[in-house]
């Protein structure tokens, strides 16, 4: 009996420091404990701007060489559309506005409370640009847009149970972005994939399409269309099946473009004709004709490769793949560039350049803008995170998204003013679950957080409804995701008074006073300080409440369902 005791005893007392160190753990970075002049500080409740004087943090900051030229140019071509427009310009944003959307676009999620207060200690006009630089290393930025790429390359569909691993895929191109790779670089490995999907992940680009036309080999037509809105930035899918009608689709060589034809779309799907699936040796390069049957013939012909247009700036020689890659990439393919930093110009700002992501046609007039970053892109060795930086330090992206003028669709068009765009579905998870932490939830959280946030993701962007590879396509509010954000899972569960997991119920412990812990919850919610009048009211029911976390639970809970909350501004 007695050593029954002593044995449950020991036990308790286990299970009491494993609790104990558990909650340290979370609770770590509430308290400011760090000395005042480290980079990676630890997190303080209390406000680092308004509430003390810390030492300004140095931090060093990349600044590609000639980038500043490519700025000014940037910003004097918006300016003089402005100027011709007789717009009126917004005032610039804060910096708390600027910086959570970085965090929405590279991350795909709002800031942290940890963030904002190392953000706070630095000076002001350093902050934007030091966020930029760190979320530029960070593997939350690789991983969010290596799926977003795996959409544009691959779709979002499951693919062929034995010939596709999505997930390998997607780990490549997050480490692509890690490294930095060149972008003609990523877009030649596609093309010219060779060898197994498992051992070499760029094949998955190939084989995600097997089995949807001829039996076991990947499909030339779905990868020509593929290849015309992931790399051109054209929807010539249309052409399949006809000839272009209704003078959507101009080709053909440079100086005399034309209405698109039939064969124009089967001679690009002929270039990935070779690629032959062989066994266990995967996608291999081998002798394979082209053959389709067009509108009205009779026959079946036999097509040879041939790109749509520019045809001067394809080489000669090499395999037919080799040849597409090189086409694609050529300096001179100003339509490849354009395509590109129109997708990035997007994910940054939530819509693109041009009316349609993936559909600028050849004689289209697009923004002078666009033809310049495309050029600078291309002059810079196709340097993705040199055309982020030059986006990020553009004028149009610190504008404020309000103004003291009537804001129009002509001011959004205008870029004038920084365009109002909703919250994708997984930006909408991301920031709810990030608001629930006072720490950035990464690769560093701990397992059962990121396991919890890779589950409370999924379920949520299914209810909410996946928009799909038309990420960029601005619908209205459905009834069905008001109430998703309102009595769904997601929501109720991060904004709860769990002392374990909830920043919220954190906030509540720490926090020094009332007003401390408003801008506290302000702050991981919407990334932004109350105002004096949302401070004064709230504060007023905190203090006034018999059970003060119920009310600052109601607090968490109105703030994620605001409108402030899911859109980007």
């Amino acid at each position: 009996m007695f050593r029954r005791i002593l044995k449950n005893m020991g036990r308790l007392a286990c299970l009491f420091v494993v609790g104990l160190l558990t909650f340290g753990y979370l609770a770590s970075g509430l308290k400011d404990e760090r000395p005042p002049a480290k980079v990676d500080p630890k997190v303080s409740i209390v406000s680092a701007s308004s509430k003390s004087s810390p030492a300004i943090v140095s931090v060093k900051l990349e600044n590609a060489e000639g980038s500043q030229d490519c700025v000014e140019q940037l910003d004097n071509a918006f300016e003089r559309r402005w100027a011709d427009d007789l717009s009126d310009v917004a005032p610039p944003a804060d910096w708390t506005t600027v910086c959570r959307r970085l965090s929405l676009a590279m991350a795909g999620s709002g800031m942290s409370l940890e963030e904002i207060r190392e953000l706070e200690l630095l000076d002001t006009d350093q902050r934007v640009k030091s966020h930029l630089e760190k979320l530029l290393r960070n593997p939350r930025f690789h991983d969010y847009w290596g799926e977003r790429f795996t959409r544009v390359f691959v779709g979002t569909e499951d693919g062929p149970f034995i010939t596709f691993r999505r997930r390998r895929f997607r780990h490549w191109l997050s480490d692509a972005f890690a490294q930095n790779r060149p972008y003609d670089q990523l877009v030649r490995n596609l093309v010219t994939a060779q060898g197994l999907w498992t051992d070499r992940p760029e094949v998955n680009f190939l084989t995600v399409t097997v089995g949807t036309n001829e039996e076991g080999q990947p499909d030339p037509i779905r990868l020509a269309g593929r290849t015309a809105r992931a790399f051109l930035g054209m929807r010539i899918d249309c052409l399949q099946c006809h000839d272009d009608f209704l003078g959507n689709v101009s080709l053909g060589p440079s100086d005399n473009l034309r209405g698109g034809q039939q064969t124009d779309f089967h001679s690009l799907a002929a270039f990935y004709s070779t690629a032959r699936l062989n066994g266990l040796q995967g996608i291999r390069q081998e002798s394979h004709p082209y053959e389709y049957r067009f509108l009205n013939d009779d026959e079946t012909s036999t097509v040879e490769p041939k790109v749509p247009f520019a045809p001067e700036l394809m080489p000669t020689e090499g395999q037919p793949r080799e040849r597409l890659a090189a086409w694609l990439v050529h300096p001179e393919n100003k339509q490849s560039a354009r395509a590109i930093v129109n997708r990035v110009w997007a994910l940054m700002f939530g819509r693109p350049l041009t009316d349609g992501v993936d559909n600028i046609p050849l004689d289209a007039i697009v923004h002078p803008a666009l033809d310049l970053l495309a050029s600078d892109f291309v002059d810079h060795g196709y340097d993705l995170r040199r055309l982020i930086r030059i986006i990020v330090a553009s004028r149009p992206f610190k504008l404020a998204s309000a103004a003291d003028f009537e804001v129009t669709e002509r001011h959004e068009k205008q870029w004038s003013v920084f365009p109002l765009t909703r919250l994708r579905p997984e930006q909408v998870a991301g920031s709810v679950i990030q608001s629930a932490r006072v720490k950035t939830v990464d690769r560093e959280s701990s397992l059962l957080i990121q396991l919890m946030k890779y589950g409370s993701s999924n379920d949520f962007v299914s209810q909410y409804g996946d928009s799909g590879q038309d990420e960029f396509i601005q619908g209205n509010v459905t009834i069905t995701q008001r109430l998703v954000m309102l009595n769904g899972e997601l929501v109720d569960g991060h904004s709860g008074n769990n002392t374990v997991f909830n920043a919220g119920a954190h906030i509540m412990m720490f926090a020094k006073n009332d007003e401390a812990a408003i801008e506290a919850a302000y702050l991981c919610v919407l990334n932004r300080y109350p105002d004096d009048e949302e401070r004064s009211a709230f504060a007023t029911k905190l203090g006034e409440a018999k059970n003060r976390e119920a009310v600052m639970t109601d607090i968490y809970w109105v703030l994620l369902n605001s409108s402030e909350m899911t859109w980007n501004h």
